[in-house]
């Protein structure tokens, strides 16, 4: 076989061994970094890193947890130079005005990013996996995990979401098992402190979640505040970034109503982010048409919303696949 044959030969082997693993790469990224963006860059790189090794993989472990221990440490790398990704309520209390360029615009807030589900759950991924890869997606959690130190961070995700035995947590991290178990115990303690709830939330069904969804979106486009205001709970919070000033209560419930503005001045399609459902939201401009303003995302208790997070950057819509312009 010529050395071109091979190299194509060891190309097509090397894609069926990994690609598979891509989407759950990315979630595991994501959960890492709080960037779909940054997310999406690390797995590139991680890929790669393994295909530059690829020829001195003897298979002491799986290809998956080979891919992870490549991912992770691409992450911990990456975490070294980068700020924690945070939403509006991880900055202070409701209300607070609060100026996020800090020192100057090098110390500006790094905003967490939501997750389409689209791109992280495969069509024909088995439903208890689903399950699991959405609520460990969910933007509380996400955000949570964030204020956990990187290498705690990654023991955390590798052990408790992934499962990974702590053997080979310890060898993909170059420490000690004793390390790992004792790594996990202070970021155990470290989430409650952080978000005592957050791993606890009650997840409606997917029904139930579409349903509450449509009826936001229905009063949202109709500017009905009485039915928003019956889907809300009334200790709701809304967060809006890029603004670093986030609501609570009757005030969140005042000024998620203020924002229904006029019939038909919104249009929204449903989509989905974080396990959570969530809307891309149209606004209409002074000529009539309806461009990109930003995606929702709902986080539901039962058959209420418990908490609205506005994502106000039209850039995302490229990465839920959406266009620019609504009819």
């Amino acid at each position: 076989m010529s050395q071109q044959a091979a190299a194509v030969t060891g190309a097509g082997e090397f894609a069926d061994r990994t690609e598979p693993f891509r989407r759950e790469l990315l979630a595991h990224c994501y959960r890492m970094v709080g960037s779909v963006d940054d997310a999406e860059d690390l797995v590139q790189e991680t890929y790669l890193r393994a295909w530059r090794s690829y020829g001195g993989f003897e298979g002491r472990s799986s290809v998956r947890t080979w891919l992870y221990q490549i991912a992770t440490n691409a992450c911990l790398s990456a975490l070294q130079q980068r700020a924690r990704r945070a939403l509006p309520s991880g900055l202070g209390a409701p209300g607070e005005d609060r100026d996020t360029s800090l020192a100057g615009p090098a110390m500006a807030v790094a905003w967490l990013q939501p997750m389409p589900d689209a791109l992280v759950t495969a069509d024909s991924a088995d439903p208890a996996a689903v399950a699991v890869s959405r609520d460990s997606l969910r933007l509380a959690l996400v955000a949570s995990f964030q204020y956990l130190p990187a290498r705690q961070r990654a023991v955390l995700l590798l052990r408790e979401v992934l499962a990974f035995p702590a053997d080979d947590v310890a060898r993909m991290l170059g420490t000690t098992t004793a390390a790992v178990k004792s790594a996990l115990q202070r970021a155990r303690a470290r989430l409650d402190d952080v978000s005592p709830s957050a791993s606890q939330m009650a997840v409606p069904s997917e029904p139930a979640a579409r349903a509450v969804l449509d009826q936001y979106i229905a009063a949202f486009e109709s500017a009905d505040a009485a039915a928003l205001e019956r889907l809300l709970r009334r200790d709701a919070a809304l967060e809006l970034p890029p603004s670093a000033r986030w609501y609570a209560g009757g005030e969140a419930i005042a000024t998620a109503v203020a924002g229904l503005g006029s019939p038909g001045e919104w249009r929204m399609l449903p989509t989905a982010a974080n396990g959570q459902p969530a809307a891309a939201a149209y606004q209409r401009d002074a000529d009539g048409a309806y461009r990109a303003y930003g995606i929702v995302v709902l986080t539901l208790a039962r058959a209420s919303i418990a908490r609205i997070t506005v994502f106000a950057d039209p850039r995302l819509f490229a990465r839920f696949g959406l266009p620019q312009e609504a009819r």
